[in-house]
């Protein structure tokens, strides 16, 4: 009898396994289960990536490095001003003060020096002139081609941005990054006559800063200068004008009426600017060197366009007078001590506030970005909820309903829920409403003592 009565139990057993779904959720509740974890774990990889990523790391993705290597007008780039950097083993480094003063004084004083750091690097930035209104800077940029030890010359223009910099912040912010990529003159590049070198210097500009006076030196290292040419660039037409016609009068008088062949001789001419009181004008003054003294060979002016080529004097004692009009910057001094070393405490200071606010600025940023994946997270786990209600409740009714009446008793089905949804948003807003006020209350009353 008892073994009759162990296999009904099991025979019973069997039966209620063989009867039971394995596949008792639906296609449904599978996808919606799915698609929740899918969405969850999207969340926690855009958490963990905006708390990765809080500072450069040096990677990215695909994406991010596409977008970071799109083209960027250089022209529109910040500078700030260059520092010295000072060693942590050093106690003080003297600081240099920077002032403006006239780019031609004395008349004729600019000149461009190839030196060393030319052959080494292959190309130097040498002395720029600023226009006489502050609002751009012209620079030579010299080139050096070591094949056949050849010297070029390119001269640019960065102009100034229209900020609340002073004029000496202008200057010392002027960086190669925002010039007019297309240079306004530069010299023949011919590498196969070695050893010549062809460089371009800023002169000076005109009163009204319009006009750009430069000389270009011809010649050799081998056996030094050869000729200077002089140009003039106007911006205003962006037309740059030949002036050797100069040369050419220089030469006609000499031998026309001191019958003197200067091509016999070697010679030079010195450009010094802009006539002061014909600013239409430029001069230079010319020297033979025929012997252990130079030979003054005149002062000579021409209009900035080229005509009208003339003497103006040849005597050495009367030296045209020449304005002065655009300006550079040099050295005056080094910061005090004692100046120094209160800014150094001050920027210690500074530095340990900075850093304070960078800490408490990095943990108000965590603390955000994990109250936007609570939120986040919060919306997804209710529109989950609704969703497996919702699933639960069409199923159900499929089972109870047939045909049209399953679309009728689902719609009315959303409409009641979407009630009683409304009603529980609108008891906890009623709920955070009653907080507030409490909070009002205790506000007047602080207020009234």
């Amino acid at each position: 009898m008892k073994k009759i009565g162990v296999l009904v139990i099991v025979l019973a057993v069997g039966c209620g396994i063989s009867n039971a779904n394995p596949f008792k959720k639906d296609y449904r509740t599978r996808e919606i289960k799915y698609e929740y974890g899918v969405l969850k774990q999207d969340l926690q990889k855009e958490r963990d990536s905006k708390l990765l990523n809080r500072y450069p790391t040096g990677y990215m993705t695909v994406e991010e490095y596409e977008k970071a290597s799109e083209y960027k007008d250089k022209t529109n780039t910040q500078v700030s001003i260059p520092q010295i950097e000072t060693p942590s083993d050093f106690k003080y480094v003297p600081k240099p003060i920077y002032k403006i003063v006239k780019y031609n004084n004395p008349a004729g004083s600019a000149e461009l020096t190839l030196g060393r750091k030319l052959y080494a690097q292959r190309q130097i930035n040498a002395q720029g002139v600023v226009s006489p209104d502050f609002s751009k800077l012209v620079y030579p940029a010299v080139y050096y081609y070591s094949d056949n030890a050849v010297v070029g010359a390119d001269l640019f223009v960065i102009p100034f941005s229209d900020n609340n910099d002073t004029n000496l912040e202008k200057i010392l912010k002027a960086n190669v990054r925002n010039r007019i990529t297309t240079p306004i003159l530069s010299t023949d590049k011919n590498v196969n006559d070695r050893s010549a070198f062809r460089t371009l210097t800023p002169v000076d500009f005109s009163t009204d800063g319009k006009i750009l006076f430069i000389k270009e030196k011809l010649g050799s290292s081998e056996d030094g200068i050869w000729e200077t040419r002089i140009y003039t660039y106007d911006f205003e037409k962006q037309t740059s004008y030949d002036l050797n016609d100069l040369r050419e009068a220089i030469l006609y008088f000499w031998d026309e009426y001191l019958d003197v062949d200067l091509n016999a001789y070697r010679w030079d001419i010195m450009p010094l600017g802009f006539l002061e009181d014909d600013p239409q004008k430029v001069v230079v003054q010319g020297f033979a060197y025929t012997g252990e003294r130079p030979v003054y060979l005149g002062a000579w002016a021409i209009d900035v366009y080229g005509e009208k080529a003339k003497m103006v004097s040849i005597d050495k004692s009367n030296t045209p007078k020449v304005s002065a009009n655009g300006y550079k910057v040099v050295k005056d001094g080094v910061e005090e001590y004692g100046i120094a070393s209160q800014e150094e405490k001050f920027l210690k200071q500074q530095s340990k506030v900075i850093l304070k606010q960078s800490k408490a600025k990095d943990k108000r940023l965590v603390r955000e970005i994990k109250q936007d994946y609570k939120y986040k997270l919060k919306n997804l786990n209710a529109d989950y909820k609704d969703e497996r209600r919702d699933n639960r409740k069409l199923q159900s009714l499929k089972g109870a309903t047939e045909g049209s009446q399953i679309q009728q008793a689902f719609e009315q089905y959303q409409k009641d829920q979407l009630n009683k949804d409304i009603q529980k948003l609108q008891k906890q807003i009623d709920k955070e409403q009653k907080k507030l006020d409490k909070i009002d209350n205790k506000l007047q009353k602080l207020n009234q003592y």
